[in-house]
């Protein structure tokens, strides 16, 4: 699995913040088997220096927190792969564009190299590294069992039973049961199962 995430320059303070949330869930995607990639239009000189910023992230002095510090999300940055890339036509050359123009793209890949998910954010949005972290859990477990996730859904929640899926399969495949929602119009097609 792979994650693609643009950013339109170096030192902008969005893309910073998102960078070291990014880092501090650099295991989690790891666990989950996910590279992260962020993508910018400036130098190679300008992520390094950018990669070592001391407030992404930063503890108050004195305080005992368990996330990383800043010089571990310095290496961690580091150790993210960050590439040169155009990424629109208004970024490209022209570095004055207002932030409404500016975008940041987050691309999804599964192992297949397809395309699973993309979001589009303006440059004045923070994106949300726990939502994509969610979606990623959702897209794996949804490729790999005949499932969807509802609204809202977190890991361990019920997951829904796929439509195309006969009860008689069904209840093969999910032994711990099913169970339906009643609706107004007295279909029963929201088929829910503990996840499995």
């Amino acid at each position: 699995w792979g994650i693609l995430f643009s950013h339109p320059r170096d030192f902008t303070p969005v893309c910073t913040t998102e960078l070291g949330r990014a880092a501090k869930l650099a295991a989690e995607f790891s666990k989950r088997n996910v590279k992260m990639i962020a993508l910018s239009i400036d130098s190679v000189q300008d992520h390094l220096s950018w990669s070592k910023v001391q407030g992404m992230g930063r503890r108050k002095r004195g305080s005992q927190g368990s996330g990383p510090s800043c010089g571990e999300l310095s290496v961690r940055l580091q150790e993210m792969v960050v590439w040169k890339c155009q990424l629109s036509t208004c970024q490209k050359g022209n570095h004055e564009s207002p932030p409404e123009q500016k975008i940041q793209l987050v691309f999804v890949f599964g192992p297949d190299k397809k395309l699973k998910l993309s979001i589009l954010y303006p440059a004045t949005t923070g994106r949300n590294f726990d939502e994509i972290l969610r979606v990623v859990d959702s897209l794996q477990l949804t490729a790999y069992k005949k499932v969807a996730t509802p609204v809202d859904w977190k890991p361990g929640d019920s997951v829904m039973v796929v439509p195309t899926l006969p009860d008689d399969e069904a209840k093969k495949l999910f032994p711990k049961g099913i169970f339906t929602k009643d609706l107004p119009s007295g279909k029963k097609y929201l088929r829910y199962t503990p996840q499995p």
